[in-house]
């Protein structure tokens, strides 16, 4: 082969491995940011939010997280019957939807399940926001659901014993109970006129989420076991609203491509003059 040639194909295989790393490199970008926790995929064409049971929930990733007893607050309990829950999430760009699913032997009308949000920038403990150690405490939001009501509270609070319904109600929600568990899906739009309440939601940004459930059943002697802070929580995660599609890496990518191709072209054109 002459040298030429050689320095040619060279030029090529180099070309065609750079044109692919950024092609891939381009595509890695979109992609590398994903939820470790609740993720909430964006659809079109409206919300589930009065289904519990719609097919369209297959589609949103699901995330399990450890539930266990409440014992930060004096009135403890030692065991409870909710070991984990199961959430997934979708949303539309204007208004968000959670599905919380979990496992309960029995349907009781004191069976309840809540939300946890912090509230603006303000770290907070997730037992109600209450000041613990370094954490000075901060308000929350709490979307609370009782199934004798079978409708959400929007509730604030700031520490143990300031729990309260806000004066304006802004979520939604709607469960179904079937074969021993539980589907209950909250929803609201994505952002409110009540920033000093309310959680805020922006898509691609990274927000806390906690998570409550009390059992309903009562004991022999007619008593509730779980109620009130006597409950399955918890800890905080992670929970992320996708943004948009963005297609700009794409675009770079391409150009990179092109100007890639270009200099190639330049430069198998000047080794083939010198053969």
């Amino acid at each position: 082969m002459k040298p030429a040639n050689h320095a040619v194909r060279r030029v090529l295989q180099g070309g065609l491995a750079a044109i692919a790393v950024l092609v891939i490199g381009g595509a890695g970008v979109t992609f590398a940011q994903e939820s470790v926790a609740v993720r909430a995929a964006i659809v079109t064409g409206g919300l589930p939010v009065d289904d519990p049971n719609a097919a369209v929930w297959s589609s949103a990733p699901p995330a399990t997280f450890p539930m266990s007893p409440q014992v930060h607050w004096p009135d403890r309990i030692q065991e409870v019957t909710v070991k984990d829950v199961i959430v997934r999430a979708l949303h539309d760009d204007q208004q968000v939807a959670f599905l919380v699913e979990y496992s309960d032997p029995t349907q009781d009308p004191d069976d309840g399940a809540a939300l946890e949000f912090m509230v603006g920038e303000k770290k907070a403990h997730f037992a109600h926001g209450q000041p613990m150690l370094q954490v000075e405490g901060g308000p929350v939001n709490i979307w609370f659901w009782k199934h004798k009501e079978d409708k959400a509270v929007d509730m604030s609070a700031k520490g143990f014993g300031t729990l309260k319904p806000q004066t304006h109600q802004d979520v939604k929600a709607k469960a179904a109970y079937s074969n021993g568990t539980w589907k209950i899906v909250f929803s609201r739009a994505l952002s409110t006129d009540h920033p000093e309440e309310d959680v805020q939601i922006t898509s691609g940004e990274f927000i806390s989420i906690a998570f409550a459930v009390w059992d309903g059943r009562k004991d022999a002697a007619g008593e509730l076991v779980e109620k009130g802070s006597q409950k399955a929580v918890s800890s905080w995660w992670y929970f992320r609203a996708d943004a948009p599609p963005d297609y700009s890496s794409y675009m770079y990518a391409a150009v990179a491509a092109a100007l890639a191709l270009g200099f190639q072209f330049v430069l198998i054109r000047k080794l083939k003059k010198g053969q």
